[in-house]
């Protein structure tokens, strides 16, 4: 293998890339990214970065001893349009095209938009980010739709430099389908304390100059709305190509395509089934998808963590594991009334998820304890 090309140069790309080399392959790696810009973290966007506080640099995943261990072939600033199995490339939007013989899938995806919503703001790129803390200005009212992990976030972001928040959640409780009723009035409560209005149970219909409209008539004034209603996988690029695709580019185990010279990882995969779009998902399936790679087969399966956190107003939510809201909620340690605590979900009488809210290290000794995986090979 002379050459392997990663397309998308987010966290899932440069992990690839990181891995390539740390697996001992020493052919050309191309990176192919959308954006204009060298890879760099998502996570602070709807947290210090909006708030003004973390610089532009900090978020960059690479620094000059990264760049010049790695070697990689930059293409930044176009996408990829096709992938062409037979011929080995890929056609970019600039009109050139990348000949490879293996290629790592990582393009994530795009936020969902909703209809009636044009001109709201959506959180994915900097650049995104960019365009909302420009719009953060004092005295502006806020109104963010959906009440997910980034939702959330941004919504304690826009708390924090003073303004008046508005959060609309379709569902009776935020993220009920993920914690369950119990945990999701934690994360309900966390809102409250810190002065934003949640709504839940509500439809927003579309919005205007005046705000947003609910489907039962009312209004929400809004000078700056966000949209947070999770992503769709960018698979579009791929129609023709010979790939399983749907909700995501559709992989074995081992995040092996039906092309075994084509790995996919990150936001995009969906993996013997299921997707994931989380940062410790993106990272932790690179060495796998890697080693497959390398190997010409599936060598290694894949088994998520689960793990996921998120930094909402006073409090640090964790999560691992892969529990359903009808798992048995048992508190280990303080109760869901606490400013801390840790408690686990099981099944069967087996522990299959962990969550904690200010409690990091008694969190991690039981996600350690609890949820050890079994090695894959």
């Amino acid at each position: 293998m002379k050459r392997v090309a990663i397309v998308g140069a987010s966290l899932a790309g440069v992990r690839a890339a990181q891995e390539l080399r740390a697996q001992g392959y020493d052919g050309g790696i191309v990176l192919i990214g959308a954006e204009k810009h060298l890879p760099y973290d998502r996570p602070p966007l709807s947290k210090a970065f909006l708030a003004g506080t973390a610089a532009r640099e900090s978020l960059d995943l690479l620094d000059a001893g990264d760049l010049a261990s790695l070697a990689l072939d930059f293409r930044l600033g176009v996408h990829a349009t096709a992938l062409d199995p037979a011929n080995r490339r890929i056609l970019l939007s600039d009109g050139g095209s990348v000949h490879a013989d293996g290629v790592v899938i990582a393009t994530g995806g795009r936020p969902r938009t909703l209809p009636g919503f044009e001109g709201a703001h959506t959180l994915r790129t900097v650049d995104d980010a960019l365009a909302l803390r420009a719009a953060l200005v004092p005295g502006v009212r806020v109104v963010v739709v959906g009440a997910g992990f980034i939702g959330a976030e941004v919504a304690s972001t826009c708390r924090a430099l003073g303004l008046d928040v508005v959060v609309l959640e379709a569902l009776p409780a935020p993220l009920a389908p993920v914690l369950g009723p119990e945990l999701a009035a934690v994360c309900a409560r966390l809102h409250a304390e810190h002065g934003t209005d949640l709504r839940c149970g509500v439809s927003a219909t579309g919005m205007d100059a005046a705000g947003v409209h609910l489907a039962d008539g009312s209004l929400v004034p809004a000078d700056v709305v966000v949209v947070g209603v999770g992503m769709t996988p960018a698979t579009e690029w791929l129609a023709g190509s010979g790939l399983k695709v749907g909700n995501g580019v559709h992989t074995d185990a081992g995040l092996v395509t039906d092309l075994p010279q084509v790995v996919a990882i990150g936001d995009v995969a969906r993996y013997a089934g299921r997707r994931h779009e989380h940062w410790t998902n993106a990272s932790e399936q690179a060495p796998v998808a890697v080693a497959n790679l390398l190997a010409g087969r599936t060598v290694r399966t894949y088994e998520p963590s689960g793990y996921v956190w998120s930094d909402q107003y006073a409090g640090t939510l964790q999560l691992a594991g892969h529990p359903r809201p009808d798992d048995t909620l048992s508190f280990v340690e303080g109760s869901a009334a606490d400013s801390s605590f840790v408690a686990t979900f099981s099944r069967n009488e087996e522990t299959v998820g962990v969550f904690a809210l200010n409690n990091a290290k008694l969190f991690n000794r039981l996600r350690r304890q609890a949820l050890r995986r079994p090695a894959t090979v």
